[in-house]
């Protein structure tokens, strides 16, 4: 019944501009935007079930909204047009300014971002990438352009750079060798390898940073983000939750902790750190 939910909403939402979860009742939805790595129909069909449940669960309707591109749906969070987010793109020193709060994040270790090439590529180090194309998601992306072009920059290693619009764009243009080597968010790359039998190897890993977060509007009222940082957090605990959340870590071939923990702003200050030091302009 889950995955026909989840496909379901898929196909309807695949194709409008707004995607949006059912069921959302008379009350007025919130906006709850998604930086999607993925293709716009696979992260509808992984978070659609997600916000319906949280939405019924806190009382607080959750409206999926997607953009075309990180850099509009930046702008969009720039002027503060959604009321909650899933994104790690607002910890720079202009967007941190905005207020936005950390309240959850997925439960795990958090992730890393590393520069791969395919198994079986003669590419052995980040200086044989010199003069190369090398993949990444676009110029807002922190694991898949930020940390990757910082250190290819600190190896003094000049490349050319493609932007191709999300994580698994840059995974399946690697694939198909369009591009010498990817920036990845690592935890990304592993499930699609998984998913499509493609083996790679990383050059170049980096430390270990926070998850993308769930984040809230500082005009959104403390009583409804709490009762959504709450139905968040049990869903794990509860039966429904825990189906759609076996059902999303099946579809997208997640492996380890599932669900939502508790997150605060501090989580992220390596975030900060790095902005302040990268070389990156």
């Amino acid at each position: 019944m889950i995955r026909r939910t989840i496909a379901c909403a898929a196909t309807i939402l695949s194709a409008a501009a707004a995607l949006h979860s059912p069921g959302v009742g008379a009350q007025q939805a919130h906006s709850f935007y998604v930086l999607h790595q993925r293709t716009v129909s696979l992260t509808a069909q992984y978070w659609n079930p997600i916000l319906t449940h949280v939405g019924r669960k806190s009382g607080v309707p959750l409206e999926l909204k997607l953009a075309k591109t990180a850099q509009e749906g930046n702008a969009s969070a720039e002027a503060g047009r959604y009321d909650f987010l899933y994104t790690n793109h607002l910890f720079t020193p202009e967007r941190d300014r905005l207020g936005y709060r950390v309240i959850a994040r997925p439960a795990g270790p958090g992730i890393r971002s590393q520069i791969v090439v395919p198994l079986d590529s003669p590419i052995q180090s980040l200086q044989d990438l010199n003069g190369k194309e090398v993949g990444f998601v676009s110029p807002d992306g922190f694991t898949g352009y930020w940390l990757p072009m910082d250190a290819l920059l600190r190896a003094k290693v000049n490349i050319k750079v493609v932007f191709t619009g999300n994580q698994e764009a840059s995974s399946a243009q690697l694939r198909v060798n369009k591009i010498a080597a990817a920036g990845v968010n690592s935890s990304v790359m592993s499930r699609y390898g998984r998913r499509e039998a493609f083996e790679y190897r990383a050059l170049w890993t980096s430390e270990p940073y926070g998850d993308l977060c769930i984040m809230a509007n500082p005009k959104v009222p403390a009583d409804k983000v709490n009762a959504v940082k709450a139905a968040l957090i049990d869903m794990v605990n509860d039966p429904e939750g825990r189906k759609i959340l076996e059902a999303g870590a099946d579809l997208l071939k997640m492996h380890g902790d599932l669900g939502f923990v508790a997150a605060d702003d501090r989580e992220y200050d390596n975030y900060r750190k790095f902005y302040r030091t990268t070389q990156v302009k």
